[in-house]
């Protein structure tokens, strides 16, 4: 059958009508619903109007991952500071459907090229009543999850809306296990959904009884309050979104998104965690050229010997940055402490630091200085120290103790990134702050803790969880410890050695409390001066381990136990093994290397028969893709790896 070209136009608008009006018919009645599936088709999202609980027209959606339901009929909605509830008596006004296949170049990340590629449908949705609300809901789609946001568009004449509460529901049909913990940095528990506790942290990974491992969390947070989740007090298999706090704003007013992360392995989640990137604005930093990754070593004694000190080691051992810490310019706590000069704090260092001079030194080795710099004085000085240390040739400032959660300190601080990079100054966020993406849209937002990290003399089995939750949304400042007698407690030096390939950081901080041989030995104070840097020959993999990457794998991982991921730097790639709990062996396949290519392998492990203070081994051995390295582990040990062409 052929139609000519006004046969066919007629056809078209015919059906397009049949749908605009079938749209009509079904906004009204209980039966709308609207799907959108990853491209892959794996991954099913409907969104129906429908009467629950007793309340009429609801706004619910579920998810499904290749075909078996993952969370059903789950409401969406507010509760606003009026007593007007957001999430009943809705109609459909329309629905528009759209997709994205593209690919973007970060700054740096854990790969070099990220994909794009997500289904998305829009609804607008209309309030009966007096109030009259429009709300926008997109529906997104990728390979690696689902994702959706609000957009709170009108209420008749009304321009500002006060959310006391938004109720995102994501409800199970089990009582499936989660690894949750109610702060940033605290100790994870494994617990069934029914029972977990108010506020847990996100990302929230939880394994299904039919193996498939979700991660709720969210992305694109910038001037709204920070989100966690609680156990709903209505259905014990019901989790639910908790601010931190009322979001006051004009309308119309866009949420960040909610994301549920789906995969079949842990592993999985790990890889596709560009979802978060992908939810965020592109970079909207012109010119990037200053922004640059890399190693830092923190100078502990506060003096200009020591500072000249770490970077003498710095150049020698492939280093980029020092960073004098707190107290450099007085005590960090006390209000009256001014971050525009130089003032070291007495009870952590007698002195003396004419950092100016060691800026001067440094900027003739190419390393670069950063500055802790504690909330007290950012809140007082922000905007009087970023010009100023752009004048000192400061290369970046890490926010301390930065207050999160809020809506007003959530702003406070994006606004702190923005301002710096005015400056051409990059941040790290130190202590409770969780990254939900904004790196993209602002670079010099080089990394963050809102992780339990070698400070805080972590379990193995902590970092292996923190791996698979925490990490997943972005880098984490672990600030790796080599020396100090933690690691002996803890670890091992091999799997401290892995540490700067598995956790991802594009400044990545070692050795935080050693200092090199030739740094004088404080006299009193605080922080690491017994910690002496004596160069063991592993030290080389330090040396080489780049901080971000083009490509990234994961080859083995169980949350808590076990983890070996792979990252290419160009034709080099590093292998990073942890274990927790008990002895282990696994085959590694180096299936991702170059075909009939030949290399050669450094391998790092624990040896006690090693007579060196650290007890690592180091074998060369040559290799190739059809090679299987074997891996053995203690209970609390790992290995390290360095592939590079050979010749």
């Amino acid at each position: 059958m052929s139609f000519s070209g006004s046969e066919l136009f007629r056809l078209v608008m015919h059906r397009f009508t049949y749908r605009i009006l079938l749209l009509l018919l079904f906004s009204n009645c209980i039966g709308f619903a609207a799907t959108v599936c990853s491209p892959d088709g794996n991954i099913v999202l409907t969104f129906k109007i429908r009467d629950i609980a007793g309340f009429k027209n609801c706004p619910i959606y579920s998810v499904s991952y290749k075909s078996k339901p993952v969370l059903v009929e789950s409401r969406l909605g507010f509760e606003l500071e009026d007593a007007v509830s957001l999430y009943d008596d809705f109609k459909i006004m329309s629905e528009e459907s759209s997709h994205q296949d593209t690919t973007w170049r970060p700054v740096y990340g854990e790969r070099s090229i990220v994909q794009d590629q997500y289904n998305q449908v829009s609804i607008l949705l209309q309030q009966d009543g007096a109030y009259g609300y429009k709300i926008m809901l997109d529906f997104r789609c990728y390979n690696s999850g689902a994702a959706f946001r609000y957009s709170i568009l009108s209420r008749n004449a009304a321009r500002e809306i006060i959310i006391k509460n938004e109720r995102t529901e994501f409800r199970f049909l089990q009582d499936h296990y989660a690894w949750c913990t109610t702060t940033a940095q605290g100790v994870y528990s494994k617990l069934p959904i029914s029972k977990i506790p108010a506020q847990v942290e996100r990302p929230l990974t939880i394994e299904s009884e039919d193996d498939i491992y979700i991660a709720l969390a969210e992305a694109n947070l910038v001037a709204y309050a920070r989100m966690k989740f609680s156990r709903s007090p209505d259905d014990s298999l019901c989790v639910t979104s908790q601010l931190s706090g009322s979001v006051f704003a004009d309308l119309p007013l866009v949420t960040p998104w909610r994301v549920i992360m789906l995969a079949e392995t842990p592993g999985e989640l790990f890889e596709n965690n560009d979802i978060f990137l992908n939810l965020n604005e592109p970079c909207r930093i012109e010119n990037t050229s200053w922004i640059k990754p890399g190693k830092v070593i923190r100078e502990v004694t506060l003096t200009t010997a020591g500072g000249k000190a770490c970077v003498d080691f710095a150049a020698r051992r492939n280093m980029q940055y020092v960073e004098f810490d707190a107290g450099w310019y007085g005590h960090e706590y006390d209000d009256s402490s001014n971050a525009t000069s130089v003032n070291v704090d007495p009870k952590r260092s007698p002195g003396p630091l004419d950092l100016h001079e060691v800026i001067r030194y440094a900027s003739k080795k190419n390393i670069g200085i950063l500055l802790y710099v504690n909330r007290r004085a950012l809140e007082l000085q922000l905007d009087d120290i970023l010009p100023l240390y752009r004048q000192w040739g400061i290369k970046g400032v890490k926010y301390g103790f930065v207050q999160v959660g809020s809506q007003e300190w959530t702003s406070w601080l994006h606004e702190a990134v923005r301002k710096a990079a005015r400056y051409q100054l990059m941040v790290d966020v130190h202590d409770e702050y969780r990254p939900t993406g904004y790196s993209r849209t602002y670079p010099n937002l080089m990394t963050q803790e809102g992780i339990a990290g070698d400070e805080t003399r972590p379990s193995n089995e902590l970092t292996l969880t923190i791996l698979f939750t925490r990490m997943l949304a972005g880098a984490g400042d672990n600030t790796i410890c080599y020396y100090d007698n933690r690691v002996d407690d803890n670890a091992s030096h091999a799997y401290q050695l892995a540490k700067s390939v598995c956790l991802y950081s594009p400044w990545q901080f070692l050795y935080w409390y050693d200092r090199p041989k030739e740094s004088p030995r404080k006299k009193g104070g605080a922080g690491g001066q017994k910690n002496v840097i004596s160069e063991e020959p592993e030290l080389e993999f330090f040396d080489h381990v780049p901080t971000v990457w083009d490509e990234t794998r994961v080859i083995h991982g169980s949350i808590s136990e076990y983890a070996v991921i792979a990252r290419r730097s160009d034709e080099n790639w590093f292998v990073g093994c942890m274990n927790s709990g008990l002895s282990r062996s696994l085959d590694i396949p180096l299936d991702f290397l170059k075909p009939d290519k030949k290399y050669i392998a450094f391998v790092y492990s624990d040896d006690d028969k090693i007579e060196t203070k650290t007890r690592v081994r180091i074998d060369r051995k040559a290799v190739e893709s059809t090679s299987i390295l074997n891996v053995n582990m203690t209970a609390k040990g790992g290995q390290a790896m360095r592939i590079v062409p050979a010749g």
